[in-house]
This record gives structure tokens, sequence and C-alpha cells, in this order.
């Protein structure tokens, strides 16, 4: 039976820039590809567009099926008739600049050596990704986004686009994000990339150049995100004390289902994610930080900004806390803007801006009823 709530197959394209682009950390890319995806239709004044900005290791395919039959990592939100619904809106999903999915990366090829970038490939931040988006949106044709949304390090570019291109967004949602990491957060994000660096298949970077992967630190590095991704009631309600054979083992193999949870998790992860990508996005995270520039005045930061905006949180989400999105929030409404602000029960934690959570599908849907095209 054909599911009538999904946009079907879909197949990603490729844009083109052949501009210089110059990235915040002083560094220059002589031209840069983006791959992207779009559902549903751009309406004839070109008002009806919406970005969806990925988080971590997420990617452009948002919605849809590709024709291996994998779906988009946010299917259950966008949609004919979805909280993002398709019928209504132009959705656009971007792989980010830097990224493993096809988009310019540590593994495409350097102009100036010939060789695969690797270690070579600069770093880039928030800022430089909405740079390149905007770029797209040039070439989709779209002066003004109905709204920019995403999910944490997504939510994140949400917010930078009120704050670089005020007047080209109407609407940024603000899910499950923070207007900047706290020291935990960049203490872990420290430790995963130090699994990385320090695997000896890591080559500085260039292990294209000797055929291998530095697996045992990509997997290091997803299990313990894993571990802040979850709330402790999502792992005692899922795991619990269950051991994986009805037996302790007195060895250091798998005992408990968690540990085979997170084995699995960092396996599959160390098969298709490129730990380059792995560390610039996770520097990118660390580096976001609009106040930054105001003296920490997170106020004076946002002044800037015009659009109307939409934040979530979620109770048991410890690593992007209620309290970070009610800090922005705060300072939205002492910069007199329209902004609606929901804090959703779940259990899940962070994690939850991805699950089809009937709450938190109603209030982003509700929001978007709202939205004009």
């Amino acid at each position: 039976m054909t599911d009538t709530r999904s946009v079907g197959l879909v197949v990603p394209q490729r844009a083109r820039f052949d501009q210089a682009l110059n990235l915040r950390s002083g560094a220059s890319l002589p031209g840069f590809e983006l791959v992207f995806e779009t559902y549903g239709e751009l309406n004839a004044d070109r008002s009806n567009a919406v970005l969806v900005c990925h988080a971590l290791s997420g990617s452009h395919h948002v919605a849809g099926v590709h024709a291996n039959g994998s779906p988009g990592w946010w299917d259950n939100l966008v949609g004919p008739g979805k909280p993002l619904d398709t019928n209504r809106f132009f959705v656009v999903g971007v792989n980010n600049l830097g990224g493993c999915y096809g988009s310019t990366g540590p593994m495409s090829i350097n102009p100036a050596t010939g060789k695969l970038y690797g270690a070579d490939f600069p770093v880039v931040t928030v800022e430089d990704w909405v740079t390149t988006q905007a770029r797209l949106a040039d070439h989709l044709g779209i002066d003004c986004w109905a709204a920019v949304l995403g999910g944490s390090l997504g939510g994140m570019q949400a917010l930078e686009w009120t704050l670089r291109y005020p007047d080209r967004i109407r609407h940024a949602l603000v899910i499950a994000s923070s207007p900047k990491l706290t020291a935990q957060n960049i203490a872990f994000n420290e430790v995963a990339r130090q699994a990385i660096l320090t695997d000896p298949d890591f080559h500085g970077g260039h292990y294209y150049e000797y055929g291998v992967v530095p697996a045992r630190g990509l997997r290091l590095a997803r299990m313990m995100g894993h571990i802040t991704y979850l709330s402790d009631d999502q792992m005692a309600e899922k795991f619990g004390r269950q051991l994986r054979d009805g037996k302790l083992k007195f060895n250091y193999e798998v005992d408990f289902q968690i540990e085979s949870y997170l084995r699995y998790q960092g396996d599959k992860f160390a098969t298709y994610f490129d730990a380059n990508t792995y560390l610039i996005t996770t520097k990118a995270l660390d580096y976001f930080d609009p106040a930054g520039a105001y003296g920490g005045d997170l106020l004076a930061a946002l002044a800037r900004a015009k659009a109307d905006f939409f934040v979530a949180s979620f109770t048991t989400d410890w690593r992007f806390a209620p309290e970070r999105s009610r800090e922005l929030v705060y300072a939205l409404l002492h910069n007199g803007l329209d902004v609606s602000y929901a804090e959703i029960e779940c259990s899940a934690g962070h994690d939850s801006f991805l699950l089809d959570d009937p709450q938190y599908h109603a209030v982003v849907g509700a929001y978007f009823d709202r939205i004009e095209t």
C-alpha cells in the first residue's frame, strides 16, 4: 500500500558554486558543491520555502526514501499532512559543507594537490554553513525563507540565519538547542575527538591514503555520544540491568544489554561516517556563540533578529537542557520579538527531537499552520 503521508522516492541534487568562499577561520575555498534534496513545490511568488538544517550526523536526506530504501532522518515530521506539510511548503534539506554525504568536505579532491583534502580541509563553523546555505537559496531563487528549522546543531543554524540574514527569514524554529555549548558539552566533544585523534589508524587525518578508517576512535566517539543523547529514564526503561545472555560472564565481554546496544551503535556508525567530518562538526558546535562578540551579552547579540521564533525543549534532555532554551527565549522576548515556547514532556532525552512524539508534533504542526505562504 502506498504511504500517502510520505514524499516517496527522492533523488539528491547537486549545486556547484565557483565563487571563492572566505571562511571564519581565515581560510578560503576556491569553490564548493552542496548536495541537497527538495520536497513539495515552490509556489509562484516563492514564499513557501522552508530550510531544514541537520544536526551532527545528519544529512540532506530529510524525508522520503532513497532507491536503496533508506528513510529520511526526519521523515516522521516532513511530508504530506505531517507537521511540516509538503502540500503547503517547499522543503529543502542540505548536507553541510565539510560533510561526508556528497558536499565538499575532507573526502573531496583538493584542487591545489589533486589528492583528497583529508586533514587539510579547513575547520568550518555554523556561520560558514549559513553563508553557503544562503548561496544555495540564491541558486534556487529563494529570496526569503518562510522558515528555517533544525534540532540541536540544526537549531543553532536556524538561530544564526536570523542574525546573519535577518531580512531573508520570516520564522525560525529552534528545537532542542542552545545559544552556545556549556563547558560540559565542550568537554564531551573533546573526549570524542581525542578518541579519534589518538586512534593509530587516524594518521593525522590522512587515513584515506593508507586505505584504513579510524574505526576504533569513531566507535568510542559514537558510544559516548549515545550515552549523552539518551536520558537516564530512557536507558532504564529500554535496558535497565538486563543481561544479554542471562548470566554474568566474569570477563570483559558484553554482560549487559546496554553494553551490547552501545557497541552496536558504535560499530554501525564507523561503517558510514567520516572521522574528519566528525572532528569538524564537533568544533562547529563548540565555536558557536553569537554573544561572544558582545561580551557575553545575548540580548545585545540577538538585537539584529527580526524573525518570529518557535523554541522547543524536552524535559529529560540534559545535553541541551530546557534552561538553555529558556535563556534564548528570555533574550528574544526582551528584544521585542514574537516567541512561542514549548517545553515538552518526553522521556527520551536529547534524541526526543527526532521521535514521533504526539505532543511534540502537535505543537510543531500548530506553529506551521500559522505561517502564511
